[in-house]
């Protein structure tokens, strides 16, 4: 089982987002067996928590329900998983922080988004809902991507 874990930085907003449209995108190409994602936070604010009630908003908007307590990255998160998904710059330099070294399976998402390559994915926290409508609209193109990524390195 190829398994990915997706990190932002309080795991209520982004990243719980990013692992229920990336376990979507996985069933719906058949490939729920060989690859599975979750998702954690760099802080601890927010450790057993259910995600933000606009996160579970535009989840449900999207037919992609969320089902998730908070969690915070850890260093033996680095030996568990695959692929190690940071949403934002801070949060990867977070991520080498914890670890103690910069693993070549960490990576941010939005190196494979096609229309902002390399950028942070906006922290939604302190907007409204349209900030993270456009935050799922920034994962579902880049997941897409990503998945492509993950098929041709692995031959699925």
């Amino acid at each position: 089982m190829i398994k990915v874990l997706f990190v932002c930085l309080g795991n209520i907003c982004r990243s719980p987002l990013a692992e229920v449209i990336f376990n979507k995108k996985l069933s719906e190409a058949g490939l729920s067996n060989k690859i599975a994602a979750d998702s954690a936070g760099t802080a601890n604010y927010h450790v057993g928590e259910n995600p933000d009630p606009r996160t579970i908003e535009i989840a449900q908007k999207h037919n992609t329900p969320i089902d998730h307590k908070g969690q915070q990255f850890k260093k033996h998160h680095q030996e568990e998983f695959d692929y190690l998904i940071a949403m934002d710059h801070s949060n990867y330099k977070n991520m080498i922080r914890e670890m103690g070294e910069e693993p070549s399976k960490l990576l941010l998402i939005r190196d494979f988004d096609p229309y902002g390559k390399g950028e942070d994915v906006p922290d939604p926290y302190y907007g409204g809902v349209n900030g993270f409508e456009q935050v799922y609209q920034i994962l579902d193109r880049s997941l897409d991507k990503f998945l492509d990524h993950i098929k041709k390195e692995h031959h699925l």
